[in-house]
């Protein structure tokens, strides 16, 4: 090997020394400091963490009556609206949420996200539209004023819901049966002590679909009551999912 390489391969090894070297040696006098920071970060990190879990379940029972009241469709919006908090961390939670439970995240044409959170009494209550109808034994109707003849009425099933400009008009698209020409008496249509939907709703003489959007409403017993042809109130059991009088 000649002198020129040997001093070739020398130079070549203290350029690869030397920055070695003094990088031995900062970590030799600094390892302290850096130990120190390295922990302090990741203490840092972890209480970020602990803060993070301490406030959601301090958010959880929110977060469950939203999803009630909104039929498990929510926004960051209205999490925000209702938690008083930056919307950044709304939408941070629902992410989270939606990961935890496997929610779909539906982007809208304003570039919003709607997450859908479906639950068992969500998913029932969306079924119950189709619910079949009970079998009742063919009851005769009562006689009317006009007529004697004894008329006997099936059972009908539940119409198709009704566009928004129908549900407006229902009231006046719907002919109201005078009071002595109902066509069963409570006792006879009270077969099993209740009644499904497509029944009352054909006793109040509007759709299935608006029973179903106003039976978990407060004021569905007057509601029901004004529609009535004998003014009884009824009240909705979501164990069941029937409807019964109320006791005066």
């Amino acid at each position: 090997m000649s002198e020129k390489s040997i001093e070739g391969n020398g130079k070549a090894f203290l350029v690869i020394l030397l920055p070695l070297s003094f990088l031995i040696i900062f970590l030799v006098a600094t390892w302290r400091i850096l130990l120190a920071a390295i922990v302090l970060v990741i203490g840092f990190k972890l209480w970020q963490e602990y803060q993070w879990q301490q406030w959601t379940r301090r958010v959880n029972p929110l977060f469950h009556q939203l999803v009630r009241e909104n039929q498990g469709k929510l926004t960051p919006m209205d999490l925000a609206i209702r938690g008083n908090f930056p919307g950044t961390t709304a939408k941070r939670y629902l992410d989270s949420k939606a990961q935890e439970f496997g929610a779909s995240i539906v982007n809208s044409e304003d570039e919003s996200q709607h997450y859908y959170f479906i639950t068992g009494s969500i998913l029932g209550n969306i079924l119950d539209s189709s619910e079949p109808v009970k079998q009742l034994p063919a009851q005769a109707v009562t006689k009317t004023a006009r007529s004697s003849q004894t008329l006997a009425q099936p059972l009908l099933l539940a119409p198709p819901p009704p566009t928004p400009q129908e549900e407006e008009l229902e009231t006046e698209s719907l002919p109201q049966p005078a009071h002595n020409e109902v066509t069963r008496t409570l006792e006879k249509q009270l077969v099993f002590g209740s009644l499904i939907q497509s029944e009352l709703a054909k006793r109040l003489n509007v759709y299935s679909s608006t029973v179903y959007k106003r039976r978990n409403d407060p004021e569905f017993p007057e509601w029901s009551r004004s529609r009535d042809p004998d003014g009884i109130a009824w009240s909705y059991s979501e164990k069941t999912k029937e409807f019964f009088p109320l006791d005066e």
